[in-house]
């Protein structure tokens, strides 16, 4: 025990003198290191402050330099600011000169227009007094002028108007004269070009029908086998028809009298069958017409499209085929209806070929233009009318309907197709043997013709020639010169197209003559 407390403290005693000789040793070595330390710091400050005072050496420098470079710019500027504005000065002097010099000018002048308005002042003064003196001369010589003439003021005024107004009439006949003939000079011969190419293009002829048709019977023992006993056979015929059969004196015929000719040309071919076939009675009868009635359905049905095909017009409405077709049993004025709408048609689609026109439109308006005489006499109205309402009932456009509605002058055209259908339908209307009229009715027009024309100023006589379509006017040339029988001309054809009705044109010459006459002895 003792032994290790003497180890242990002989331990103690040894490391206390190692922990001494440490101890001193590393403390004289932390002295010898803080003296390199202070050593070490001092170098490194002083060559901070070296370095510090060179960078301030160098800013000053750096400093100075733009300093001078910035005064630099300045004054460059500065004189440039200076010398624009030495400029400004200079010009600013000039105009100052020159308003100066303005201002002495306009004084100038301002002086001068003074004297010359006391001058105008002055002048307008005695040219006043003088307008008085010259308006009582005036006056003066206006009432000698009265009295020499005879005359007022305001009736030499109204006779000057009226010399004047004569001579300005003369001038505008003279002016309208000359107009006209080179209108129908250069238009004349293109519209009879066209319309002559268009007639001769359409060479049909005319078959004149009227309200009788006439059946020739193989005897005349089969007049009463028509009449029957008692009548009852012709009573039949007649109720089954809706036409008067006629039997008379008339050799080996009967007349069938009726203003509807489908109703007619049905009860002619029942008659014929009826005769051919030899049985007679009211049964028999009434079975022939029915069946006729049935094939002429179809025939009419047949005739529209053969008009239709014929024309080359496509997309119609089947009611409108119908109502063509029944054209064919119509006649207006002795003319067959559907024959004179297929001319009108094929006149109207040539001229409007020839203009370069819609041709389609003018030909469907030709065609159309009389559709309303199909059903006129079963419907209240005009043929326009009624084949307006029809045209548009079955969907065809409004430039054929315009078109087509004008053809008797009820509207005004808008169109040059309108013009060409109503051009077409006078022409058709126009040709020989097309129309006929009773011979009293065309007297009387005649004779209204030359009356109208008779009934003006300095006419002596009056002629109506080619068939009323021309009126020739002798005038007394005492009482009318050349100008004023020109303006007759235009009166009287101005008072036939209001009073007259009549087909196509009428054509008013007016003759006027001077005769000078000597004898010789």
């Amino acid at each position: 025990m003792d032994k290790y407390n003497l180890v242990a403290a002989v331990l103690a005693v040894v490391g206390a003198a190692v922990v001494s000789v440490a101890w001193f040793r590393l403390r004289r070595l932390t002295k010898r290191t803080s003296e390199q330390a202070r050593r070490q710091a001092a170098r490194i400050l002083e060559e901070s402050e070296r370095e510090a005072e060179a960078k301030l050496r160098e800013a000053d420098l750096a400093a100075k330099e733009k300093l001078l470079q910035a005064r630099g710019e300045f004054e460059r500027v500065s004189r440039k600011h200076r010398n624009e504005l030495e400029s400004l000065e200079r010009r600013l002097s000039q105009k100052e000169d020159n308003l100066e010099k303005r201002l002495d000018e306009f004084s100038e002048k301002e002086k001068s227009l003074s004297h010359k308005d006391r001058s105008l002042s002055g002048r307008e003064k005695h040219l006043d007094k003088k307008e008085e003196e010259l308006s009582g001369l005036i006056v003066a010589e206006r009432s000698k002028l009265e009295q020499i003439a005879g005359l007022t003021a305001q009736q030499a005024t109204d006779e000057l108007k009226r010399m004047m107004e004569e001579d300005a009439r003369m001038q505008a006949a003279h002016s309208v004269k000359r107009i006209e003939d080179e209108a129908k000079e250069q238009a004349g011969r293109e519209a009879q070009r066209i319309i002559g190419m268009a007639i001769q293009r359409s060479a049909s002829d005319f078959i004149s029908e009227t309200t009788v048709s006439v059946v020739v019977l193989p005897s005349d023992e089969m007049k009463g086998r028509i009449i029957g006993r008692e009548g009852r056979n012709i009573r039949a015929l007649e109720m089954a028809t809706g036409v008067d059969l006629i039997v008379d004196d008339t050799p080996e015929a009967v007349i069938l009298s009726g203003f509807d000719p489908f109703r007619r040309e049905i009860a002619r071919v029942a008659l014929e069958r009826l005769i051919a076939d030899g049985r007679i009675h009211p049964a028999r009868i009434e079975e022939v017409v029915e069946k006729v009635k049935a094939e002429f359905e179809e025939r009419v049905q047949q005739e529209g499209e053969s008009a239709l095909l014929e024309l080359n017009i496509p997309n119609v409405h089947q009611e409108l085929v119908k109502l063509l077709g029944r054209l064919r049993f119509r006649t207006s004025y002795g003319q067959n209806v559907l024959q004179h709408s297929k001319e009108v048609a094929f006149l109207s689609s040539t001229m409007a070929a020839e203009l370069k026109v819609n041709v389609p439109i003018a030909r469907r308006a030709g065609l159309f233009h009389d559709i309303g005489k199909a059903v006129d006499r079963e419907m209240e109205g005009t043929h326009v009318e009624i084949g307006m309402d029809m045209l548009r009932r079955y969907g065809e456009s409004e430039e054929v309907i315009h078109a087509m509605a004008c053809h008797h002058g009820d509207y005004d055209p808008k169109t040059v197709e309108a013009v060409l259908v109503t051009a077409s339908d006078a022409l058709s209307a126009a040709r020989p043997g097309a129309r006929r009229e009773v011979l009293e009715t065309y007297v009387k027009r005649l004779e209204k013709l030359e009356e109208l024309a008779g009934a003006f100023k300095g006419v002596q006589k009056t002629f109506a020639i080619q068939a009323g379509r021309e009126i020739r006017v002798i005038v007394d040339s005492k009482r009318l010169n050349d100008e004023k029988a020109i303006w007759l001309s235009r009166d009287i054809a101005n008072k036939i197209e209001s009073e007259l009705t009549y087909p196509g044109q009428i054509k008013v010459t007016v003759i006027r003559e001077t005769r000078s006459i000597e004898y010789a002895k």
